[in-house]
């Protein structure tokens, strides 16, 4: 049988170790990653290997040449053109006859992959998937199967509200030539985008099969860790091929050790390591001719080859490259990298989570602080969505806005134009100025149009010629938070594979800057607002209603909406009162109890002055809350029925789409419109991909935010607002007589806690539960039973499970609510 090794990949979320080392040649205890694959391809009888290669190619065929030296028959593909993962895997194999094992060269597993050949044979596969576990399925594809072991799902790096297992695909496939005949030649196709759902589709034989055993993806340089804190205290077995082994300690070939060293844990040493007295290690493997003086402490470290160690010096949970001399007395903090090349100063302190970058100099006595490249370490994900969201000046500091700016400059195409907007905050304004010089800085130019609101910068975007546009404000929820949105060229949230590049590019800290020819240029266009009034106005019958003659309160929160409608009430003939018009930039957003206030202060308004309707539009104008008639709020999921009712009263259509949280009351005013009704998941980018990409005639979410023309590509609550005005004055409806149509609908939530580790369990016990209800699995489990119907989803930003439950009584609504509530705690035991 043959075995392709896929060898590929830059190694970006590994650097800085990978900038002179292919992922593949980075070593798991002494031995590089690939050598490990190979011998466990080996140990089951596998030795036919061909090595898919990219990056660095000429290192790995320096290490294995033709595979003798491991016991294997290795040869070489190195593709000429980027044929993704299964056109690279055809391009090796060419025509066969026989099955294929493929695996990847940056992974450690010891998986049995002769049970899983027998099993592929047993089963007559076409393809065959091996599947494993995981506490967090999130950053792997997730694949779901029948009790059969036939796939009969993949969901390829869902967000949480997706993640309905915690089953995921482990990258290591077997396939019949059936299969690989399915790979168009030299053409670019991927296993998972392109030919498991055709295999889905001509529903062919594609299992999964779920292996106990060790399975770590080296992704990043946490795992790495990881990997060797597994492999120390002895979750993970490997060959170490060492040449002498007593009690936990595996040295190489001449290692010369001297008096009072302690070891402790599991001490790997490499050839030739020269260890003088008084040392004291623990937890650590040594590389290849590495040199340590005397008095040196070492914990929970690893050091490649050929350093130089001076003489009492202290290391905690260190990454050392290759060929680095560290002098005495310097202390290596915890999660510290040295990369290749190094010099680190004696009574040197680099101080914890701190890269140094290759052939970087520390002088004698200096105390680093902060990477020496440009950034600093962020320590989770920095994308959720298509918005970097953190604590304002603590987690998103100046200067990491400056490195932001930089790798999303570098992610764009050269001379590109970006649109940067605000909130009238001046943290938003330190911080976009911060972004901005990145972007400069990167050879982007920028078009800066100071504070206008977010259906501004979209309708740029959708009118214009930027590659990408930025906004940046206090998240409206916690004033504390910054939030920073990033939009594609047509005005469209930025999509989670384009941010996922992004993050790639700010945590590896190798984007290039523009060199001083090529500085980016500023400049603050005055056309924004005049271009979206007139495109505006076309999108509204003023007549309609001018006629009507509404007298409404409305509420811009302090933001920038009240810079633009002003103008356009005394077109339509509004009769206005205008409240928090000022740009206050000690006034950026609102607590919870401010928020109530706000709704109390303009019902009493509106009921006082015997207004129409009230509405209040968020600081940066894309969410709306509305007050009718008799002063009553409205909240956001009743909104989103009259509004729907509204709309289908007065337009023809035959397609809308909501969120998978929306009320079950749409349906009903579906049904009576002869509608069809197309659920998504319940996040912006979602509805506004729904609605750019088929033939949808309204978008209606559940927080506020509606889409409902051409005229604009998210949500838009200045458009919203007169939208709503002009559907009364057809309709010649009041807010208060449409309430009242949907008050039957009753609704009840809650959060249920659940660890991080426990959440993919969860989600396989819910899809489990729930195989033989009527259910949709769009945005988490959404259960229709015959009183009412449940909605679980787990919570992407804390370690919790969100509950909706929605009945025509309060009675069921809680009984469903208190089931599924004990149906998630009694899955996380």
């Amino acid at each position: 049988m043959k075995a392709i090794i896929m060898a590929g990949g830059f190694g970006t979320r590994l650097r800085p170790l990978t900038i002179n080392t292919p992922k593949p040649m980075v070593p798991i205890g002494n031995l590089p990653i690939m050598e490990h694959v190979v011998s466990l391809l080996s140990k089951h009888n596998i030795t036919d290997i061909t090595s898919l290669l990219y990056f660095q190619a000429d290192k790995i065929k320096d290490y294995f040449k033709d595979g003798s030296a491991f016991g294997v028959n290795m040869s070489y593909a190195v593709p000429d053109d980027d044929y993704g993962t299964a056109g690279a895997v055809r391009y090796a194999v060419g025509d066969t006859t026989e099955p294929v094992l493929i695996i990847s060269g940056d992974l450690i597993t010891d998986f049995d992959l002769s049970e899983a050949l027998r099993w592929h044979k047993e089963k007559k596969a076409d393809a065959t998937l091996i599947l494993t576990r995981v506490e967090n399925p999130i950053a792997y594809g997730i694949v779901i199967t029948d009790d059969s072991g036939q796939i009969v799902r993949f969901l390829e790096k869902p967000t949480w509200g997706e993640a309905f297992s915690d089953t995921i695909n482990t990258g290591i496939y077997i396939l019949d030539p059936s299969a690989l005949n399915l790979i168009p030649e030299k053409t670019n196709f991927d296993f998972s985008q392109d030919l498991f759902p055709a295999m889905l589709k001509k529903n062919m034989g594609l299992y999964g099969e779920i292996i106990e055993g060790y399975w770590k993806d080296i992704g990043n340089v946490d795992e790495y860790h990881n990997v060797h804190h597994d492999l120390f205290e002895g979750k993970l077995s490997l060959d170490l091929k060492a040449d002498n082994e007593t009690a936990n300690v595996y040295k190489g070939k001449n290692c010369q050790i001297g008096n009072n060293v302690k070891f402790s844990g599991k001490i790997i040493l490499g050839n030739d390591v020269q260890i003088a007295d008084d040392v004291i290690l623990h937890n650590c493997v040594i590389g290849n001719r590495t040199k340590i003086d005397s008095k040196v402490e070492i914990r929970d470290s690893v050091l490649w080859a050929d350093n130089q160690i001076g003489a009492n010096s202290l290391f905690n949970s260190v990454l050392v490259g290759n060929n680095s001399f560290i002098g005495s007395n310097v202390q290596l903090m915890d999660k510290v990298i040295i990369s290749d090349e190094c010099k680190i100063g004696q009574s040197a302190t680099v101080k914890a989570n701190c890269k140094i970058w290759p052939g970087k100099m520390v002088e004698d006595g200096a105390i680093v602080s902060t990477s020496m490249v440009w950034g600093e370490k962020w320590n989770r994900e920095l994308f959720t969505d298509a918005k970097i969201t953190g604590l304002a000046l603590t987690e998103i500091t100046p200067e990491m806005a400056v490195n932001i700016g930089a790798a999303f400059g570098a992610y764009l195409p050269e001379k590109s134009e970006v649109i940067t907007s605000r909130d009238a905050s001046d943290t938003s304004r330190l911080l976009k100025r911060g972004l901005i010089a990145g972007l400069l800085a990167s050879g982007v130019n920028v078009s800066d149009i100071e504070t206008l609101p977010v259906p501004i910068v979209r309708h740029c975007l959708h009118n214009g010629n930027y590659a990408a546009g930025i906004y940046i404000r206090h998240n409206p929820d916690d004033y504390h938070l910054i939030d920073m949105i990033f939009f594609d060229g047509k005005g469209v949230d930025l999509p989670t594979s384009s941010a996922k590049k992004v993050e790639r590019m700010y945590f590896g800290e190798d984007f290039e800057r523009a060199n001083l020819d090529n500085i980016g240029h500023l400049e603050h266009p005055t056309y924004p607002v005049e271009n979206y009034r007139n495109d505006f106005l076309k999108d509204i019958n003023i007549d309609l209603i001018q006629s009507a003659g509404f007298k409404i309160v409305i509420d811009h929160s302090n933001g920038s909406s009240s810079q633009i409608f002003p103008t356009l009430f005394s077109q339509f003939g509004i009769s206005a009162i205008e409240l928090n018009v000022s740009l206050n930039p000690r006034k950026f957003s609102s607590s919870a109890e401010e928020n109530v206030q706000a709704i109390v202060q303009l019902s009493t308004i509106v009921k006082s002055l015997h207004a129409d309707i009230g509405f209040i539009l968020n600081p940066a104008a894309e969410k709306l809350t509305v007050i009718d008639d008799h002063g009553t709020p409205i909240d956001s999921q009743l909104l989103l029925l009259i509004l729907t009712d509204l709309f289908l009263e007065t337009n023809s259509c035959k397609k809308i789409a909501v969120p998978i949280s929306a009320s079950m009351g749409i349906d009903d005013i579906a049904k009576r419109h002869n509608v069809e009704v197309v659920r998504v998941a319940s996040d912006h980018y979602a509805m506004m991909s729904i609605y750019k990409e088929t033939d949808i005639d309204f978008v209606g979410g559940t927080k506020g935010g509606f889409i409902f023309s051409d005229f604009q590509t998210g949500t838009d609550a200045m458009l919203a607002t007169v939208k709503i005005l002009e559907m009364l004055a057809e309709t010649r409806m009041r807010f208060s007589a449409l309430r009242k149509k949907y008050d039957n609908y009753q609704r009840l939530s809650l959060s249920v806690p659940c660890a991080w580790a426990k959440k993919g369990t969860v989600m396989r016990e819910l899809i489990k539960n729930s195989e033989k209800q009527n259910r949709e699995l769009i945005d988490g489990v959404k259960v229709y039973l015959d009183n009412g119907s449940v909605l679980v989803t787990p919570d992407r930003l804390t370690a919790s499970f969100n509950i909706l439950a929605e009945s025509q009584d309060k009675k069921s609504a809680q009984e469903l609510l208190s089931r599924y509530e004990n149906l998630v705690k009694s899955f996380q035991k």
